[in-house]
């Protein structure tokens, strides 16, 4: 069992609270039917990008799926290609969620991931999902950490998970530590390769899970999908100072 490693910084470790802040989140998003099967949704503290996130989540309200899919970053440890967790269930401040392990296995029989707890141990951009995931009645989620990865390798991954029965979340924040005004002019960049579905266009310094997105578009971009920008804002826009931002950005591919 994987212990949360975040609860109490990035999200409430208690849950009466954790249950109040992500229903004051989904609260002001506008209900709305998702047909989409696959989203860009970020992953910092709720105080700062719950209200982006909120707007992936909101479009998820009534949904169903056999498992979600998280594809995102490893920024604590090193990590080559994909790492899937072997533990069967993850706990949050609110209960346990089951582990997809048997879609977890496949991925490794195909060489398209690691078994690998590892890096999934002190990761935030798959933890703080979970909470929202929970909330909406979903119990079964894979995360997938992305480390140096080729793109066509994550594209493959994401191709061999996507389905009707399951939901992808690509779990990303775009621009780090750049003022508002450079912040917003160079997250405009970005969503317009993500837009294009342009995978080539996401650069190193872009998007901290920029292996899982470009991976993310180039699978979209094969499958003919459209990409729907839903929400986009900075830590500075939601009262975080100015000087030092945070991109984030909520989308859909369809």
């Amino acid at each position: 069992m994987r212990p949360p490693a975040v609860a109490g910084s990035f999200y409430p470790a208690d849950p009466d609270e954790l249950r109040s802040t992500i229903r004051r989140l989904l609260a002001a998003v506008p209900e709305e039917t998702a047909p989409e099967s696959a989203f860009i949704v970020p992953h910092a503290g709720y105080r700062w990008s719950g209200p982006t996130a909120a707007q992936v989540y909101g479009r998820l309200r009534g949904r169903s799926a056999q498992s979600v899919v998280i594809v995102g970053p490893a920024h604590r440890v090193p990590l080559r290609g994909a790492a899937v967790p072997t533990q069967p269930a993850w706990a949050t401040p609110l209960g346990d969620v089951t582990i997809d392990t048997e879609l977890a296995a496949r991925l490794v029989a195909q060489g398209l991931a690691a078994a690998d707890d590892g890096p999934h141990g002190p990761e935030h951009a798959h933890e703080v999902q979970v909470p929202f995931l929970q909330l909406l009645g979903f119990s079964k989620v894979l995360p997938v950490c992305v480390g140096v990865a080729e793109t066509d390798a994550v594209a493959a991954l994401i191709e061999a998970v996507a389905g009707p029965e399951t939901l992808v979340l690509c779990s990303t924040d775009l621009s780090h530590y750049l003022t508002q005004e450079r912040a917003e002019a160079a997250d405009a960049r970005t969503v317009g390769a993500i837009e294009r579905l342009d995978a080539a266009g996401i650069g190193e310094r872009d998007a901290c899970g920029r292996y899982a997105l470009r991976g993310l578009l180039a699978w979209g971009n094969a499958r003919g999908q459209a990409v729907r920008v839903l929400h986009r804002a900075t830590s500075g826009d939601e009262g975080g100072p100015r000087d030092r931002v945070v991109g984030y950005l909520a989308a859909a591919l369809s």
